[in-house]
């Protein structure tokens, strides 16, 4: 018989920049490549645009010094569902893991996969879709498969196979992506403020709303489709349990990865306001590709849409290799399905959870990307809301190390993070009701499935950890 000592267990293999690269890609998605269409007809002018994300920068850091925090004092794999479990109880850590499934990762890699399906369409023609197939329409939802599901689903399929071999193999194509990524997008920054076709004068250029809500109440919803942006800056604090010196490592990964993202949204957002005016980027899904052709013309268009497809890459596989780590904890505490604990005793890795993750995002492919963003938002703000809160309960707690960033000022670095996640929830509420409602029906059935589904349920405590070989 194996006792727990035998047990399989994860191993500390990620180093700074590892985790730093994680959340770099995380947040890296699909976003900045078509939020700032949508936000030129909604503002109608290039300072709120920008200040938009200026807002979502702070937002973005102000989260990432709380859950810095948090990580270094419960270095463990996990993130909310072992905070909320120490700080609320169990119930509220089982439903944040099992929102996370859903909403947390199989939502948002469907979506960078079906983004980098879209992407790969403009590059090749045979993959462009030519009309999806309905397959169920109910309510607000509606479910479709054609070509871009296809692709979708065969770049899961293969990166879900990818992390169950072996964390290295996974942590070490992270790491190539990751810094392709940054490669690319610096390249293309310089280029365009070097030889690229441009113009300054575009900032002092306004465009007609396609809104007919107040400036400052649009600038305030607008925060919305920033927050998903800039989503993905707690994403180390899932493999935590798998960082070396995580009481170091893992707050520096965090406000490191989610300061060079803002940086980086920030001058893109500059970039695509001097290669296009509003009026051109209004609308614009593909704002990327149109500010590219904007700049060099139609055949760099081609190739940069070919990189940003091969850069949505690493965002897959940072959240296939992130997401089963939370299942693997709760699993090991008796918190979720007694499969999700199993560590392959060769490949070293949750491998049960990996599988499960990826069949349920399989499933999420069907789903068109504005219904899926609105159900990752609304679900998932809740949660992000919770875990910052529990701050207020941890301090109060003797022995608890403060980050000095965080203790300037308490409490105004929480509260400042909170205020919009609750206006967040409140949106999300009157803009689509049915799919926010199914974001609480998820919520609804973690807590029934823990009610009367999880036997043993306890606090999260140190996992089994071994030493790398």
């Amino acid at each position: 018989m194996v006792t727990h000592l035998e047990r399989p267990s994860l191993t500390r293999q990620l180093g700074g920049m590892s985790a730093t690269a994680l959340v770099v890609s995380s947040m890296i998605g699909t976003g900045i490549f078509s939020t700032t269409g949508f936000l030129a007809g909604d503002l109608g002018t290039p300072s709120l645009v920008l200040w938009s994300w200026v807002a979502g920068a702070v937002f973005a850091l102000l989260g990432s010094l709380c859950y810095a925090e948090l990580g270094m004092n419960l270095p463990e794999s996990g993130g909310e569902y072992v905070y909320l479990s120490r700080a609320y109880g169990p119930i509220w850590g089982f439903m944040s893991g099992w929102v996370s499934f859903f909403a947390g990762f199989s939502a948002p890699v469907a979506v960078a996969a079906l983004a980098f399906a879209s992407y790969l369409g403009q590059v090749c023609a045979a993959c462009a879709d030519d009309k999806a197939r309905i397959l169920l329409r109910a309510g607000e939802w509606s479910f479709q498969f054609g070509k871009t599901q296809m692709i979708a689903c065969c770049l899961v399929v293969l990166l879900t196979i990818v992390n169950v071999l072996g964390v290295r193999g996974s942590k070490g194509l992270q790491n190539v992506f990751t810094i392709a990524k940054i490669a690319i997008l610096a390249a293309f920054i310089v280029l365009a403020f070097t030889v690229g076709h441009g113009s300054w004068q575009h900032f002092a250029q306004s465009t007609a709303r396609t809104s007919s809500s107040p400036l400052p109440a649009q600038f305030a919803i607008s925060l919305f489709y920033i927050y998903l942006s800039y989503s993905g800056w707690n994403a180390a604090t899932y493999v935590a349990g798998e960082i070396r010196d995580p009481g170091r490592t893992l707050p520096r990964a965090l406000m490191l990865g989610t300061g060079l993202v803002a940086a980086l949204y920030l001058i893109l957002n500059v970039l695509y306001i001097y290669a296009a005016p509003l009026t051109s980027l209004r609308g614009q899904v593909a704002v990327g590709a149109l500010a590219a052709s904007n700049l060099f013309g139609p055949g760099v268009a081609t190739a940069f849409s070919a990189l940003m497809a091969l850069s949505l890459v690493a965002s897959v596989n940072a959240q296939v290799m992130t997401g089963p780590r939370v299942y693997f904890a709760m699993a090991q505490n008796g918190a979720f399905f007694p499969s999700a604990a199993k560590i392959h005793p060769r490949w070293r890795t949750p491998w049960m959870a990996i599988v499960a993750q990826g069949i349920c995002t399989l499933v999420m492919t069907t789903t068109s990307l504005p219904d899926l963003l609105q159900y990752i938002g609304f679900t998932l703000s809740f949660f992000t809301a919770l875990g910052v809160a529990s701050l207020f309960h941890f301090r109060r707690q003797a022995g608890w190390k403060k980050l000095r960033a965080v203790n300037v000022a308490w409490p105004l670095v929480p509260i400042l993070f909170l205020l919009p996640e609750v206006w967040i929830i409140i949106f999300g509420l009157q803009l689509k009701p049915f799919i926010s409602l199914a974001g609480a029906a998820t919520i609804a059935a973690g807590a029934l499935a823990y009610r009367f589904g999880a036997r043993r349920i306890s606090a999260p405590g140190d996992l089994a950890v071994t030493p790398p070989e």
